[in-house]
């Protein structure tokens, strides 16, 4: 469905959901006929027929009030828009399968829909990572900028449907933090030999270094740091760092985090699932969809300030990735979708579109938003 096929939608459930909460029963008859039969009653059509259930996996722990809270926003505003009607439970990761078996749950339909990070499917297709995050890829913006007016939504639809998924927006953390390293990182010649939980995507770019990339999920990283099974980690952001105490064991927290500029989380229904939905239904989900994906990142941008002050005023050591390492990140990674493109048909379909879009965009955000962020950064106020 296309973003004025969803307004309009949107705007007729929108129009009988207000008659109904202003407790008008009956649609207002035309002026010029005041001798009209009475209406029949404008009850919303979302709210006919019975009670939807779905099920709705997510990758992340219930203690990660924003990410994880993100499903729940979106949970409570579906059946906020349909009086109850529609009825989705969501469940952490590990609950109703493993955090990282989402994709295979929604493929099979052994649940209704998730709330996941696509980049951790990297192993499945790397192709996954163009509708989350790549490394030196869009910032948040420009990636809600690709997906709802460029052709970042048709393209990964296309890719998901042999998955039996079909894809919306479910939200953007902004640009995340480096993460959280034991020793500093001077130069490239640091990272030889560190085991470091990272995303796919960034292992992948890091390995010619002689990182050893490891894939814990969110619920496992503090044990994993606290144990020495990985030796530096990164994971969003200040926010969501200290309410997992990674301050407590590892004193220098690096920025920026490079491979995810402008990360986008996604709700993936099966298909079938979408299919049996009422075009009605289907523009409440959209719509719902949209309120969480910008609830996200004004929760983040919200609270990552003051979560940074008190890491800092705690003994944080905030370092910046040195020139070298990002240098040679960015080279490592340009090669990597060189290759892609040469190996990976699927990757090959979308990344053109992808890396001209970032193209157009950065020629924009160089100038009026660069050239303000880059005066204001600097100011004290």
């Amino acid at each position: 469905m296309d973003r004025r096929s969803l307004i309009a939608k949107s705007s007729v459930a929108g129009l009988a959901g207000l008659l109904a909460a202003c407790g008008k029963t009956e649609a207002p008859a035309p002026a010029a006929a005041p001798a009209a039969a009475p209406a029949a009653p404008a009850a919303p059509a979302v709210q006919t027929g019975q009670t939807i259930r779905w099920r709705l996996a997510s990758s992340f722990p219930k203690s990660l009030d924003t990410i994880y809270g993100t499903a729940e926003v979106f949970s409570k505003k579906v059946s906020d828009m349909t009086g109850g009607k529609f009825q989705i439970s969501v469940h952490a990761g590990g609950e109703l399968m493993p955090a990282f078996g989402v994709v295979d749950g929604v493929e099979k339909a052994s649940v209704e829909m998730a709330h996941t990070a696509p980049y951790y499917f990297y192993g499945k297709d790397p192709t996954f990572c163009l509708g989350c995050a790549i490394p030196f890829g869009f910032n948040s913006r420009q990636m809600t900028s690709w997906m709802y007016e460029g052709n970042g939504l048709k393209l990964m639809r296309e890719f998901y449907a042999k998955y039996n998924i079909v894809n919306l927006p479910g939200g953007n953390t902004g640009a995340q933090m480096g993460g959280w390293f034991r020793k500093e990182v001077k130069s490239v010649a640091d990272l030889k030999g560190l085991k470091f939980r990272t995303n796919p995507f960034a292992g992948k770019v890091l390995e010619p270094f002689g990182v050893i990339p490891q894939s814990i999920p969110g619920a496992d990283l503090y044990p994993a740091l606290e144990k020495g099974t990985i030796d530096a980690l990164e994971w969003v952001g200040p926010y969501d760092d200290q309410k997992l105490g990674f301050n407590k064991i590892a004193p220098f927290y690096y920025y920026p985090g490079w491979w995810e500029g402008g990360p986008q989380l996604d709700f993936y229904i099966n298909s079938k699932a979408w299919e049996g939905l009422s075009s009605e239904y289907k523009a409440v989900v959209e719509a719902a969809a949209s309120h969480a994906h910008i609830t996200l990142q004004a929760r983040y941008d919200a609270k990552n300030p003051i979560a940074i002050k008190e890491l800092v005023g705690a003994g944080t050591k905030l370092r910046g990735f040195t020139p070298d390492v990002m240098s040679a990140a960015f080279k490592s990674a340009q090669q990597i979708y060189s290759d892609l493109n040469n190996s990976n048909p699927e990757w090959k379909k979308i990344y053109p579109d992808y890396s001209k879009f970032l193209a157009d965009s950065n020629v924009w955000f160089r100038y009026a938003e660069g050239g303000f962020d880059r005066f204001m950064q600097m100011q004290k106020l």
